[in-house]
């Protein structure tokens, strides 16, 4: 008896010491290839045949910069602070420094957070100039001579391990999608352009997504590629114009993708409303999800928003991949109107460092006490690394803005 009991302890202390594949402090169990996801009608489902509702937050801020969103100032857009820190500091020194900013603004133990609270699904934004030096496509190269994806895996893997699914968001393509600087350049749409450098941008930005789908297929924490952002925003043009100009970028880049992975989930974007993407049917996609944005302030035009895009795409499964109420919009209109309507959503966005009233509404995770902001221009070398090292952690100088525990924490239960 006594043998037995020692036999069945050390089973016990065994099997106590194995690897835990739930995600710490969620109770989600890290993704296997049973959690890959498909499209089954008007719903994601795994390979288990379950339904699975994406609801999840952007990073916006991280891997491409926008001012009102990070900390820096004296440059207009991620290309500006490229170009600038280049100038003073060589390009070793630049990417020296957007590699601190990278490496706080964004950690592991934020991805924590994000599993905790709740939410199944990051987005992350990113942009060419994360994979080029420059718009020629000269290849940001590792340690090893490859191409480097070092952050991609970082967030792919780490999100895996804590039962999150992940969009890559193609923010910025070369030669900018759209005349906003939150595509990397404001006032530089060039991908589009019937010429021998649009077309050389297109040949960049089929070259990365083959990169990127080869990279992660078959990988079950990618949830999809998201092809382009916001297509076309802010150029002068009617929507029937931006759906022939959509239909061609978007036919020629689902191809592209196709052929480097045939089962991820692609989706795809219209700005701003329903009329500017084709339907599905027209070019045979398949596997697809068609994603909304939305930034007005009224409840009203919310609902008729999200009611029209629904029965105008009634065959696809639908997703709100940016919104933030304010003002006029509420946050428990837009949860109910999305659950009726079948929406899978991502809020914008999970951390500012903010100035004005941005910091506080436009995020989950807002800076106590203003923010010293990198001066691009006239700050030293020192003085930017500082600005972008530690204070930019999420537990050194962020703080809870009550968005998270009074308006969303319940759709999340």
């Amino acid at each position: 008896m006594k043998k037995l009991l020692c036999a069945l302890l050390a089973a016990l202390m065994i099997f106590a010491c194995l690897p835990v594949s739930l995600a710490a402090g969620t109770g989600r169990a890290a993704l296997t290839d049973e959690d890959f996801l498909t499209v089954k009608g008007r719903d994601l489902v795994n390979r288990r045949g379950e339904k699975v509702t994406l609801r999840g937050v952007n990073v916006g801020g991280w891997l491409i910069l926008e001012d009102w969103l990070c900390a820096y100032e004296e440059a207009t857009d991620n290309y500006d602070v490229l170009t600038k820190l280049e100038q003073r500091f060589g390009r070793e020194g630049a990417y020296a420094l957007m590699n601190t900013y990278q490496n706080n603004f964004f950690t592991a133990e934020d991805l924590d957070e994000i599993a905790a609270m709740g939410f199944n699904c990051v987005r992350i934004p990113f942009w060419f100039r994360n994979f080029y030096y420059d718009d020629n496509g000269t290849k940001i190269l590792n340690e090893n001579g490859e191409w480097d994806f070092s952050r991609l895996d970082f967030v792919v893997n780490e999100s895996a391990k804590r039962g999150l699914y992940v969009i890559l968001d193609m923010h910025g393509a070369p030669g900018y999608q759209s005349d906003s600087p939150h595509s990397g350049k404001g006032v530089s749409c060039g991908l589009y352009a019937d010429t021998p450098a649009g077309e050389r941008y297109r040949e960049l930005t089929d070259e990365l997504w083959t990169a990127i789908a080869s990279r992660y297929k078959g990988n079950p924490a990618v949830a999809m590629y998201d092809l382009l952002n916001e297509p076309m925003c802010d150029v002068d043009a009617t929507e029937a114009e931006r759906r022939v100009t959509n239909e061609k970028i978007y036919a020629r880049l689902y191809d592209t993708v196709r052929a480097a992975d045939p089962d991820h989930v692609i989706t795809l974007e219209c700005i701003w409303t329903a009329a500017a993407l084709p339907h599905k049917w027209v070019h045979g996609w398949k596997n697809v999800v068609y994603q909304v944005h939305f930034y007005q302030n009224s409840n009203f035009i919310f609902n008729l928003f999200v009611l029209l895009t629904r029965f105008y795409y009634f065959d696809v499964p639908l997703m709100m991949g940016e919104f933030y109420p304010h003002k006029a919009t509420t946050w428990e209109n837009c949860f109910n109107t999305m659950e009726k309507c079948n929406y899978n959503w991502l809020i914008w966005t999970y951390k500012a460092t903010g100035h004005g009233m941005w910091s506080s509404d436009w995020c989950l995770k807002g800076s106590k006490d203003g923010f010293w902001r990198a001066k691009i221009e006239t700050g030293t070398y020192d003085e930017i690394a500082e600005a972008w090292g530690e204070r930019l952690r999420t537990d050194v100088g962020f703080q809870d803005t009550g968005h998270y525990e009074a308006n969303v924490k319940q759709w999340l239960e």
